[in-house]
């Protein structure tokens, strides 16, 4: 690729001093080996809630039950994926950007596919195979700008607003402050309860951390919320701290095994989202990072974007083969970023942590059985989600309407597909009445017609 070639390295005259410096380039990115690693421990911190979250969403003991993966394998699948996507990235693409099975991606295979359309977790991985597959075809062909292109801006931060709502609504269900009520739908829960108010406690703890600026917010407040359950009696302790990793032999090959039963139409739905919420949160992470590491050239392009597109790609097909739903980009690498961190060397680290981590299943089983623990961290994730509301051109109506129907359908419909296809089958609609249909991308009639045979064919 010819961007692979574009340097990122600032004009300096500082030599490499050994192997490491040479590959990673440490010296021409004023950046050191104890600087990278410090980088890559403060990234894992930031991010390191995935190893409790990811297995209570996808797991049999969270909302899916019976329907769910094994929660060891989820666990399993979790570390060795984050460990396999961030290798990527840091040895292949050379940036200080971290991997992990992705928010709002895993709720979209837990909720929308399997409990909503009854899909088999089997089938759902196969699902998230051929997404990466396309991904990496898209990456390595330069088809991806033509993409992006495609999609308008606003319907971009609607998606990732909308995400972080139904996010933070599965997790205020989780902890009980919001319950299922016959006339209303929804109501307030009975916040006496010793469970919902350890929740509470824990919300209040991670906010205090996220908002005095601790980079491992959010998992400090899983851990004293699961310290603090455990004295009052709310929380199981741990039967163990210590296990060799387990669980994979459930649910490895599975995404290859069940190919065949992956082409039908509500696949190509699911695909579609798979693809679709991937490929534009991973490009405005990357884009994030490498923008606060002053790594982006003079044209403010991103310098190997094929190799870091393809490296995100290649993380989520081995993650679908390994067990668990789409590995992506997290933007919690910028915690590294802000601590220093500037090449792939803290990747490695990063990986380092998640492999070290994999070891310590008894721990996170606790912390991931008990949704209440977990509950004010996809309460907190999904507040950072929902920032993008604000730039939502709210005064124009042709951006306003679909943008809105996107992020309001989401938790209502408990279905994150339901509310892209709900705001991208508008879109066209509002923009042809306004007169603009010439602004609309030929890409974007195309995704109106397949959302309205979605819509069509829902059962």
């Amino acid at each position: 690729m010819a961007e692979d070639a574009a340097s990122t390295a600032p004009e300096q005259h500082t030599k490499p001093t050994n192997v490491i410096d040479r590959y990673f380039g440490l010296s021409l990115h004023h950046s050191n080996m104890g600087r990278e690693v410090l980088a890559g421990t403060v990234t894992f911190l930031a991010m390191a809630y995935i190893l409790a979250v990811n297995p209570l969403v996808l797991g049999d003991e969270g909302d899916l039950g019976a329907a769910g993966m094994p929660m060891q394998a989820v666990f399993t699948a979790t570390a060795v994926s984050a460990v396999v996507g961030t290798l990527v990235m840091g040895l292949w693409a050379k940036y200080p950007i971290a991997l992990a099975p992705g928010m709002g991606l895993n709720a979209f295979f837990a909720y929308s596919v399997v409990l909503g359309m009854g899909i088999p977790w089997q089938v759902a991985l196969t699902g998230t195979l051929i997404s990466g597959i396309v991904f990496f075809l898209l990456a390595i062909t330069g088809i991806r700008e033509y993409v992006i292109n495609a999609i308008p801006m606003q319907m971009k931060l609607a998606v990732g607003a909308g995400i972080g709502l139904f996010i933070a609504f599965i997790g205020m269900k989780n902890a009980g402050i919001v319950v299922g009520n016959p006339d209303t739908l929804v109501a307030l829960g009975d916040l006496r309860e010793p469970a919902t108010l350890l929740a509470l406690f824990g919300l209040i703890v991670t906010v205090i951390f996220l908002v005095i600026g601790w980079r491992g917010a959010v998992l400090y407040g899983i851990a004293v919320t699961a310290l603090v359950g455990v004295i009052a009696g709310v929380v199981d302790a741990p039967s163990g701290v210590v296990a060799l990793p387990g669980g994979l032999d459930q649910t490895f090959g599975q995404a290859i095994e069940h190919f065949p039963e992956a082409f039908t139409s509500q696949m190509i739905i699911v695909v579609l989202t798979m693809l679709f919420v991937d490929f534009f949160d991973t490009s405005g992470t990357l884009i994030a990072v490498a923008n606060q590491a002053e790594l982006l050239d003079k044209q403010g392009r991103l310098p190997r974007a094929g190799r870091a597109l393809g490296a995100d790609s290649i993380a989520t097909m081995s993650g679908a083969v390994i067990g668990t739903s789409t590995t992506t980009a997290y933007v919690e690498s910028t915690a590294g970023v802000a601590a220093g961190g500037r090449t792939g060397l803290t990747s490695v680290v990063v990986a380092a942590w998640f492999g070290l981590s994999a070891f310590f299943f008894p721990v996170f089983a606790v912390i991931a059985g008990t949704e209440q623990v977990t509950a004010p961290a996809l309460i907190v994730v999904g507040i950072l989600m929902a920032k993008s509301l604000g730039n939502i051109e709210w005064s124009r109506l042709e951006y306003a309407i679909p943008a809105f129907l996107t992020v309001i359908a989401m938790p209502l419909t408990y279905s994150i597909s339901n509310g892209i296809a709900l705001g991208l089958l508008f879109y066209p609609l509002v923009m042809v009445a306004r007169g603009r249909w010439r602004d609309v991308h030929p890409v974007t009639y195309v995704l109106m017609l397949v959302f309205l045979g979605y819509f069509a064919f829902l059962h």
